[in-house]
């Protein structure tokens, strides 16, 4: 049964979910930057909460293969369509920014573009390379899309040399046809296999605060710790316009993190769990843990 959602309940966001608006110095040579170079960052169209912090710290979430997506999963702000464009020149440009923010860990995301042939593969493929050819002392996260078991298309997005190759699930099996009705679950777990299976530090994420049961949260996990994933991180779903899919609960805390020991228990080497958190969250931290 769906939950009921008042809207008195949709209104007010609890004290723990209050965030700094961004400001300061190293924001605005961040904001300087990305626009310079004509740059998409998921920091922006995914209305990201920590913005104002990563920016502030002179770090940013990249998105290439352009911002519209070819899904239309009922949470996320990214514009959904046919996407226009589709720049072989974007890699040079994303390891120009990187290098010339003197980041030492970069974190690199896409939309889904299920219409090319490749999934956008070798455009991730050159983006690693580039960036690392032109910093070399810096590590990458990759956050990939669902590449509807178009296998050598994930081969080739893993193989440029990141340290960390996440692909968020995003919630519990239950609720995807709801949450992400082009995506299937099995589809995805079976992605972060074979990025275990291929001995790479494995990183995956699902939303808080869709209707989900501590059940459910905790089968996902069995299914996360089943596949060999190394990194997984937990946060509250956001709505992030009235188009979207209404927050069902704002999770306490304290559940967080009861989840976090709950993760760890189940054997997932790294768990961060908190109302704020989100897939590039501290994801500097993330590069060390062993690969299991």
């Amino acid at each position: 049964m769906d939950t009921i959602i008042t809207k008195e309940s949709r209104k007010k966001k609890p004290d723990w979910l209050r965030v700094k608006l961004p400001v300061g110095k190293e924001y605005a040579e961040v904001r300087k930057l990305v626009d310079k170079h004509k740059l998409h960052t998921i920091c922006e169209s995914g209305n990201c909460p920590n913005m104002g912090e990563c920016w502030g710290a002179g770090t940013a979430t990249f998105m290439i293969l352009g911002n519209v997506c070819t899904r239309s999963c009922t949470f996320c702000a990214v514009a959904t369509g046919r996407p226009p464009e589709y720049d072989i020149d974007e890699p040079k440009r994303v390891a120009e920014a990187i290098h010339n923010m003197k980041v030492k860990h970069a974190v690199i995301t896409s939309v889904n573009r299920d219409e090319l042939k490749d999934k956008g593969a070798e455009v991730w493929y050159q983006t690693v390379v580039q960036t690392k050819q032109m910093s070399p002392e810096i590590t990458i996260e990759t956050l990939i899309p669902d590449v509807k078991s178009k296998w050598d298309a994930l081969y080739r997005m893993i193989e440029g040399g990141q340290e960390v190759i996440s692909h968020n699930v995003e919630t519990v099996k239950e609720l995807y046809r709801r949450v992400r009705p082009q995506a299937k679950y099995e589809r995805s777990m079976e992605q972060l296999k074979r990025i275990h299976d291929e001995k790479r530090r494995s990183k995956s994420g699902i939303m808080l605060g869709l209707g989900e049961t501590d059940e459910q949260v905790f089968q996902a996990m069995d299914d996360y710790a089943s596949v060999g994933l190394n990194i997984l991180t937990l946060g509250q779903y956001l709505q992030p316009t009235k188009m979207h899919i209404e927050v069902a609960e704002f999770v306490h805390p304290d559940k967080f993190a009861m989840f976090k020991e709950e993760g760890l228990k189940r054997g997932i080497t790294y768990v961060e769990s908190s109302p704020l958190v989100r897939s590039s969250y501290h994801a500097e931290r993330h590069v060390t843990i062993p690969i299991g």
